[in-house]
């Protein structure tokens, strides 16, 4: 007797153990979800699925989040009856480019909303919210009608998401997101939402703050890792982006999407072997996209495997869309063939770069060319480079004084004096702030007269030595060439007292100097 009626109670425990598993399987399942965890939110939904018609809409959610249209309209249509799985097909006709029939179907679960349910307002409101090509003024006004039923942090998060896909919609965003942590200061997702709010208002400091805050409340949710990695990385941190989202990825279920774009900043922040080793990883995986030859094509040229870069280069262009390859694909194939040998076939890329480029201002494309020849380091490729930084001042009236600089200097290293002694004398004439154009004049005109028996350069190197501009030191490797110069010039016209002078300058620099005992020794032999 004792045993049966024990047993009852026992049957109970173990129902109420498997029910409260149960939710809390249900409830890590959302979670995941809603971090973009998708496979992660699939895992644990699958088993919930054919009982629990909300685990099915989140499973059918999370396979629309790996863009597995047909796997989610499947799963949706097991549980054709309920308003969150038809909500769901709401938004599969949204997603197959059919806008007219998911507001049909989104208007049809709304209108199941009894006078004090909530949740058929929200599954439809979400539909529209999360889907391209609809309403979203209609979801703002569903979401604020089931406010008036219950006031809860699932609506506050939808309706802020919605405000932030309207124009001027970002202040009543951050009003609900900011209700949210008012009442739960630790929901890390919605600190990471304002903090997207921030980063798109470019107020970066409090964009940082709130990523933080988002960690902080949640150090396992990936979300604001990857903001904060795709902040940097559109701000050109690329050494940050890549601390983050390696973080990121340690957290999250590592989609393709996610390992795509791990590879772009291993390579923008230059860490070349290893984004060739993460691209080889993808396509030996069996993943293959255009993208990849391209990464490994310019990672290549960087780490000196330009067989190999000349090899995917070619892969890239022949598997890549015309209108995804860019000005900057161009150049780096014409630097790609520099490396290889290939001048002429290169200049034809960089002429296409130029041309593909819609800027006014190329600018930035003829530094990037100039740059490449600059790399061969051959008297040919300085040239080229001169010639390159020559068309920037040409053309724009607002270069700046560094492409003054290198039209001279790579003009002056390929022998081109007169283009270097005219770029050097522009820049003098145009930022006087800059001694350095006054001593490479210099430069130039004692390469033209070696045994400084003319003088063409002195007026200048006397000039630029009593030149004085502040935050400018002169140097002495360049102080040696002045004074050399100087003190030859005075003893091939006997001025042995201002030779004097300089010979004392040089030693006190380096007193072992060579020239200063070949000058010493001849004045003696004059004397």
């Amino acid at each position: 007797m004792y045993r049966t009626m024990k047993q009852p109670i026992i049957i109970v425990a173990a129902l109420s153990l498997s029910l409260q598993a149960t939710a809390q399987s249900l409830e890590e399942g959302i979670k995941m979800y809603h971090y973009e965890r998708y496979e992660s939110a699939k895992k644990i939904l699958t088993p919930l699925a054919a009982s629990n018609p909300i685990a099915n809409y989140y499973l059918g959610l999370s396979e629309l989040g790996v863009e597995n249209t047909s796997a989610a309209q499947a799963i949706f249509s097991k549980y054709a009856d309920d308003a969150a799985n038809q909500s769901g097909m709401a938004r599969i006709a949204f997603a197959n480019g059919n806008a007219a029939e998911g507001q049909r179907l989104a208007k049809m679960v709304a209108d199941k909303a009894k006078k004090k349910e909530w949740e058929p307002l929200k599954y439809a409101a979400d539909a529209i919210t999360y889907s391209e090509g609809s309403d979203k003024q209609t979801a703002i006004d569903w979401y604020k009608t089931a406010l008036t039923k219950a006031d809860n942090t699932p609506l506050r998060l939808a309706l802020g998401d919605a405000y932030r896909q309207i124009i001027g919609g970002g202040g009543e965003a951050m009003n609900n997101y900011e209700r949210v942590t008012t009442k739960e200061p630790n929901n890390s997702l919605a600190f990471s939402k304002i903090g997207a709010l921030w980063y798109a208002a470019k107020n970066y400091k409090l964009a940082l703050e709130n990523y933080n805050k988002a960690k902080e409340a949640d150090p396992n949710n990936p979300l604001p890792y990857r903001d904060l990695a795709n902040a940097y990385f559109w701000t050109g941190k690329y050494d940050l982006a890549k601390h983050n989202i390696e973080h990121y990825l340690s957290l999250s279920d590592k989609s393709i999407d996610d390992q795509i774009q791990y590879a772009n900043i291993l390579y923008l922040s230059k860490d070349y072997p290893g984004a060739i080793n993460k691209v080889n990883e993808l396509i030996q995986s069996g993943v293959s996209k255009p993208g990849f030859y391209g990464i490994l094509a310019y990672s290549q040229l960087e780490t000196k495997d330009t067989a190999n870069a000349l090899v995917n280069v070619r892969k890239y262009f022949s598997m890549q869309k015309p209108e995804k390859i860019f000005p900057s694909d161009f150049i780096n194939y014409g630097k790609i063939l520099l490396a290889n040998n290939q001048a002429d076939s290169a200049n034809n890329y960089f002429s296409k770069a130029i041309a593909a480029d819609t800027a006014k201002d190329k600018s930035e494309r003829y530094r990037e060319i100039a740059e490449g020849f600059k790399s061969l380091k051959t008297t040919e490729g300085y040239a080229k480079a001169g010639e390159w930084y020559g068309k920037i001042i040409a053309e724009n009236p607002q270069a700046k004084a560094l492409d003054y600089f290198y039209t001279g200097f790579y003009s002056y290293y390929s022998k081109n004096y007169t283009a270097a002694a005219g770029a050097f004398e522009q820049m003098e004439a145009k930022f006087p702030d800059q001694p350095s154009a006054i001593y490479w004049r210099a430069r130039v005109a004692s390469a033209q007269d070696e045994e400084a028996k003319k003088g063409t350069a002195t007026s200048y190197y006397e000039k630029w030595l009593q030149t004085t501009v502040a935050g400018y030191e002169k140097k002495n490797a360049d102080l040696m060439y002045a004074y050399q110069y100087l003190a030859l010039y005075y003893y091939n016209t006997g001025d042995k007292a201002s030779m004097n002078t300089y010979l004392s300058k040089i030693e006190a620099i380096e007193p072992g100097n060579a020239f200063l005992k070949q000058m010493k020794d001849l004045g003696k032999k004059k004397g």
